[in-house]
């Protein structure tokens, strides 16, 4: 008895019905015209014609894959949120990505790397939506957009360009932190898997009885920090620009599963309005010798997706998917991105995004939201209004009625925060020069920079960034310069 050959599937359209061929149009003869009733050769065609999605305008080029995240300590006295309370297990979801990149921009490039986290938690989806550093090159969200476009291509020649980076950093000093860590050695990591992920912004706790903590969050590689030298990286920009796309992918496919360990730093809620610099300001880190970390568990990241472009390219994270027990904070960039993220999605995926696999919540969906384009699940509403006596669902306020907000009185303003006694802008990221780098890091951070003031950056943009890096730090400001003008 010989084996029968397995059975292999029929190609079908997108709606199931066999076709007749994968190579040939429906014609009149072998040369004549194609006929319109070729029903699938136009839904080919059109659907091939609509296959992209316009691509994110910040985080474009990224990564992704799914795991779980275990929780390891007990803050239960911080915070009621049903993922971190002791011992329990969250499946979730990962994207890692560069920022000011197009698709097919190399993962190389000398750019921040976002870091974003989705947790199917058992009263929704739980989004943190960081980076790979603990700030950002500003602090109010009117000033985001013309920073993302001093950082892209010019309008003229479609070109990036050092000059409009360095006339946005120069007029704008609040952004010397980040710059100070971005032409570091963290500004090209080793691989996805050995960076660092923050929250960078200030959130709010809320326990059991109500009390309230202002949190920052870090998530430590457990494969240790790596970097890439500028020389390196050029030389993988070129040589494989799916480096770090790829080595994810390949490390969880060999078993080699990825692993984080997230921490938090606690403000009690009263200290924020003394402390010595503004808590709430998205330029400034809380040092630890103040607010020590706390271990609050491990994320592994153990499943790559089976469809790039459904789980990894149309995942949606945004910041405003908070799960009781966590709120926001004053931070202004935190606030605008509340609105601009799902906004961003409606945009580019569409109204219904939430529903697709990536973004759908794990609970019981009880919306009133209904109908638009590409809407599949209903809202579970006996009727699309409330209140309605048909059947709910019915908000819970007493049990979900968070205090997660903070008091606030005054005039309407358009102005900076209002100072604490050590409010600045150079501070901190002169201390991490004289006091967190070694000198070989110092000589590095002073190579990458005058290469990258080499590059392009004219007068008087660049006399503007001599005078930044002797703001930030005195001496590695005088070395850039000798560096840069040869003298």
């Amino acid at each position: 008895m010989t084996e029968s050959a397995p059975t292999t599937p029929y190609t079908t359209n997108n709606a199931g019905i066999p076709v007749e061929s994968d190579e040939h149009s429906l014609t009149i003869g072998s040369d004549g015209p194609i006929l319109l009733q070729d029903h699938y050769l136009i839904e080919k065609m059109a659907q091939f014609n609509r296959e992209r999605v316009p691509e994110r305008v910040v985080h474009a080029k990224g990564a992704g894959a799914y795991g779980v995240f275990q929780v390891t300590n007990d803050v239960s006295q911080f915070t009621k949120a049903d993922l971190l309370q002791p011992g329990k297990r969250t499946e979730m979801l990962a994207r890692f990505s560069t920022v000011a990149g197009e698709q097919g921009s190399p993962d190389t490039w000398r750019d921040p790397r976002g870091f974003a986290l989705k947790f199917y938690t058992e009263h929704g989806n739980y989004d943190l939506v960081g980076n790979n550093t603990p700030i950002f090159f500003v602090r109010d969200p009117s000033k985001f957009q013309d920073f993302i476009r001093s950082q892209k291509r010019r309008p003229d020649s479609g070109l990036r360009d050092n000059d409009m980076q360095w006339d946005f950093w120069t007029l704008s000093p609040e952004s010397a932190h980040m710059v100070t860590w971005l032409m570091g050695d963290r500004g090209i990591p080793k691989t996805y898997r050995h960076m660092n992920g923050y929250s960078s912004h200030t959130y709010m706790w809320v326990n059991g009885g109500g009390e309230r903590f202002w949190v920052k969050y870090h998530i430590k590689t457990d494969q240790g920090i790596g970097f890439l030298t500028q020389a390196e990286a050029d030389e993988l920009a070129g040589s494989d620009a799916d480096v770090h796309r790829r080595d994810l992918h390949q490390a969880i496919e060999s078993g080699n599963a990825p692993s984080w360990t997230m921490y938090v730093q606690v403000m009690a809620f009263e200290d924020a309005p003394d402390y010595r610099f503004n808590p709430f300001d998205l330029t400034k880190v809380w040092p630890h010798g103040d607010y020590p970390l706390i271990e609050v568990g491990r994320m592994t990241l153990d499943k790559n997706p089976e469809d790039y472009f459904i789980h990894i390219e149309q995942a949606a994270f945004e910041p405003s998917n908070l799960v009781p027990g966590i709120g926001p904070s004053p931070d202004k960039m935190l606030l605008g991105r509340l609105f601009s993220y799902p906004d961003t999605h409606r945009y580019r995926i569409g109204p219904n995004y939430a529903q697709l696999p990536p973004n759908r919540a794990r609970s019981q969906i009880n919306s009133y939201a209904k109908d638009g384009p590409m809407r599949y699940e209903p809202a579970n509403a006996a009727r699309p209004y409330a209140p309605n006596s048909y059947g709910g669902p019915d908000a819970d306020t007493a049990a979900f009625g968070d205090p997660a907000g903070w008091a606030a009185a005054g005039e309407m303003v358009r102005e900076a925060y209002k100072p604490h006694r050590e409010d600045d802008d150079w501070g901190q990221p002169g201390t991490m020069v004289r006091q967190v780098l070694d000198d070989a890091a110092r000589d590095r951070l002073v190579s990458n920079v005058s290469g990258h003031l080499k590059a392009g950056v004219s007068r008087p943009v660049l006399d503007r960034a001599l005078q930044y890096w002797r703001n930030i730090d005195k001496e590695i400001g005088d070395r850039i310069a000798k560096e840069v003008n040869g003298s």
